[in-house]
């Protein structure tokens, strides 16, 4: 006898994500160091220094802190708010999969504004939710139709809206009085506002007061501004009611103790993160005047990446491959003729303006 899953994991299909494919570089013979990796939107200028050597004093012989107590009251003093606010996660997409957990049945409806981030869909499919999609237009650059947003809300009631604010790959940025207008028509709708990228936005908004409304969770990640993908971290802010129901279906230990470390100290190295973060500024303006120039039309971003129509994105990237530069293929986002870019230092970026140059031709 063949034991099934339940129907809504058969069914489920695994979201694909930028960064390297092991195997198909080993296919082409590249080296996964000597690629550069433009399909990655984290910190291209590495985590602060000083972690490497606060790793090597971490114990690992013991359990973490459950909690994570002293990072979470480390995070609550530099974004000034309670840490009864704050939960930390093994990357915000841990956290996802918590808010789906602790909020999401069989009965409930979720919204997704898309083009986005394609963990939601999983989460809610996991939970065996049914998803209400709304897509941007291309034609309009991705620009969110408020009202068009307010309708569905009214209409439909969904238990939850996930909204990604600067929104992955399209990197539109929502001003405040946008976003305190869809959390207006969000009656009895949680309001997941996931701000990953939220460090790369120039003169962003203090979204921290919104919580206040009792229905809403900031998703952040520390894996992106402070370059630490391989530890993984992130934390959610909310009201102290929701924090308790998420604590309620976290695992133990969730956090392990390298990861925790890392977060503290890079918190303590605010000169690190805000001289990589104006330099990545930049460059991504750079880029964008460099891919101009070569006839190319990035769209507007309120974040470090953006978007270019390529064409036929996935043969623009397997193009890109052979001269071991990789940038994001977005046909998962179902945008087949978009690739999405995000800076990397300047030597770098000179070398993949050359080979969009050549291939251009």
């Amino acid at each position: 006898m063949v034991l099934r899953p339940r129907p809504e994991i058969e069914a489920l299909e695994i979201c694909p994500h930028g960064g390297p494919d092991y195997a198909e570089l080993g296919r082409l013979g590249i080296k996964p160091e000597e690629v550069l990796d433009f399909s990655v939107s984290a910190n291209p200028f590495g985590p602060s220094p000083g972690i490497a050597q606060a790793l090597t004093s971490v114990a690992i012989d013991r359990y973490p802190d459950s909690e994570s107590a002293e990072l979470k009251s480390a995070l609550a003093e530099s974004i000034g708010i309670s840490a009864k606010n704050i939960i930390i996660g093994s990357g915000s997409m841990e956290l996802i999969r918590l808010i789906a957990l602790a909020y999401f049945g069989s009965d409930d409806d979720v919204l997704i504004i898309e083009p986005t981030f394609g963990e939601y869909e999983v989460a809610c499919r996991i939970a065996g939710s049914k998803v209400i999609k709304h897509r941007s237009s291309a034609e309009e650059d991705f620009r969110l139709n408020l009202n068009e947003v307010a309708e569905l809300l009214r209409s439909h009631r969904p238990k939850g809206l996930f909204l990604c604010n600067p929104n992955n790959p399209t990197g539109l940025y929502l001003t405040r009085p946008e976003v305190e207008e869809i959390c207006s028509a969000c009656e009895n709708t949680l309001l997941i506002l996931d701000e990953a990228y939220i460090a790369f936005a120039e003169n962003p908004w203090r979204s921290q007061e919104l919580i206040g409304r009792g229905n809403v969770i900031i998703l952040r990640s520390m894996t992106k501004d402070y370059a630490l993908a391989g530890l993984r971290l992130g934390y959610a802010i909310a009201s102290a009611e929701i924090i308790r129901a998420l604590r309620k279906v976290c695992l133990p230990w969730n956090v392990n103790a390298m990861a925790q470390s890392a977060g503290i100290m890079a918190l303590r190295d605010s000169v690190h993160l805000q001289s990589s973060l104006e330099e990545t500024r930049l460059i991504h303006a750079f880029l964008r005047e460099e891919l101009s120039q070569l006839g190319l039309s990035p769209l507007p971003s309120g974040a470090h990446f953006f978007l270019v129509r390529v064409g036929d994105a996935k043969q623009f990237r397997e193009r890109l491959l052979r001269y071991g530069i990789m940038v994001r293929d977005c046909a998962s986002f179902g945008l087949p003729e978009y690739v999405r870019i995000s800076p990397r230092p300047l030597p770098d970026c000179r070398r993949l303006i050359a080979a969009i140059g050549e291939m251009w031709k």
